[in-house]
C-alpha cells in the first residue's frame, strides 16, 4: 500500500507538471490571446515581403490573413489581431517548434524530412529552383555555370537541388552560401558571383523589385519541384483542418485566382497549367 501511494503521488506530480508545461491547442492559445502570430519572410517577393510603407505583404501573407478570418468567425472574436514575427530560412521551423509563432507564411517548400519538425497545409504553391544573373552574363542554365560562382541562401531546398543539379552536370561551379535572398542578390550585383539560385517566381520578383529590373535575366528552365505549403505545429489537427478549409474554400469557389492576379499580374496574366491542376485537386469538397 505504502509503495502504492508513493506511485500514484509520483504519477500525479508527473501529469501536473506535464499539463503546466503544455501550452495548449493554437486555437485555445489564440481565444486566451486574442491574438494569431504570423511567421513571415521579409525578401521573398511576391510571396512573402516588406511594402513600401515596410508591412508585410505578398501572396502567401494573404493567404493567412484569410485563415486569421476564418479564426475570428470560428472563436466569435472579431476582435482578434495579427501580430507579424520576422523569421529567417535557419530559424522559421524552429519559431514553430519553440511556440513564437502560430503559422509560417513564406515560401516554404513542404518536404517530408521538414514534416519531421512541422505539420503543413494543403499546397498553396508549385514553382522550381532557377537561376538568375546580370543579362551582361547570361546564365541560361546548369551548364553555363561552368568555372563560376553561384550564390543560394543556406538552409533551403535550393541549395541542396543546386548541388545535385551540378554534380550530375559534373560541373566545377562553386556554391556561395549566404544568408538570405537580398544577400544573393547583393552579391550577384557587386559581382561576386556570376549567378544567384532561389524558386524562380521569388527570382521574377527580386528581379521586379530591384532597381533597374532590365539588367537582369532569368533562366526558362528550372532543376527542381517546390511545393509550397504553410507551415504550423505538429499535432494540432484542429487548427491545421481550419486552414486547409479556409484553402479548399478559396480553390474550389475560384477566388484564388484574383489573389493570384494580384501578387502574379505583373508576371504573367494567365495561372501556369501545373498550378491551376494543384488548385483543382486541392479544391476539397466539405
Amino acid at each position: 500500500m505504502k509503495y502504492t501511494l508513493i506511485f500514484v503521488a509520483a504519477f500525479s506530480m508527473l501529469a501536473a507538471g506535464t499539463g503546466m508545461a503544455g501550452t495548449g491547442s493554437t486555437l485555445e492559445q489564440i481565444k486566451a490571446t486574442e491574438k494569431v502570430r504570423i511567421g513571415f519572410r521579409d525578401n521573398k517577393p511576391p510571396m512573402s515581403f516588406l511594402d513600401s510603407d515596410k508591412q508585410p505583404v505578398g501572396y502567401s501573407i494573404e493567404l493567412c490573413t484569410r485563415i486569421v478570418n476564418e479564426v475570428k468567425n470560428q472563436l466569435s472574436n472579431p476582435g482578434i489581431k495579427i501580430e507579424f514575427v520576422p523569421v529567417s530560412a535557419s530559424d522559421r521551423f524552429q519559431a514553430l517548434v519553440d511556440n513564437r509563432i502560430d503559422i509560417l507564411c513564406g515560401s516554404t517548400t513542404k518536404t517530408l524530412s521538414r514534416s519531421e519538425l512541422v505539420d503543413f497545409t494543403q499546397l498553396t504553391f508549385v514553382t522550381g529552383a532557377s537561376l538568375i544573373s546580370l543579362d551582361s552574363v547570361g546564365v541560361e542554365g546548369i551548364a553555363d555555370l561552368q568555372g563560376r560562382k553561384v550564390a543560394a541562401v543556406e538552409n533551403t531546398t535550393t541549395i541542396d537541388s543546386l548541388s545535385i543539379a551540378l554534380s550530375e552536370a559534373v560541373s566545377d561551379a562553386e556554391i556561395v552560401p549566404v544568408a538570405s535572398a537580398r544577400d544573393g542578390m547583393d552579391a550577384l550585383v557587386k559581382g561576386e558571383v556570376q549567378a544567384f539560385s532561389s524558386d524562380q517566381v521569388v527570382l521574377i520578383g527580386h528581379a521586379l523589385t530591384h532597381e533597374g529590373p532590365e539588367k537582369f535575366s532569368i533562366a526558362n528552365d528550372v532543376f527542381s519541384f517546390e511545393p509550397f505549403a504553410l507551415a504550423v505545429r505538429r499535432n494540432d489537427s484542429d487548427f491545421r483542418l481550419l486552414a486547409d478549409r479556409v484553402l479548399s474554400k478559396l480553390n474550389r469557389t475560384s477566388q484564388i485566382t484574383p489573389i493570384y492576379a494580384k501578387w502574379f499580374g505583373r508576371f504573367t496574366k494567365k495561372v501556369p497549367t501545373l498550378l491551376e491542376a494543384m488548385y483543382i485537386l486541392n479544391s476539397t469538397p466539405e
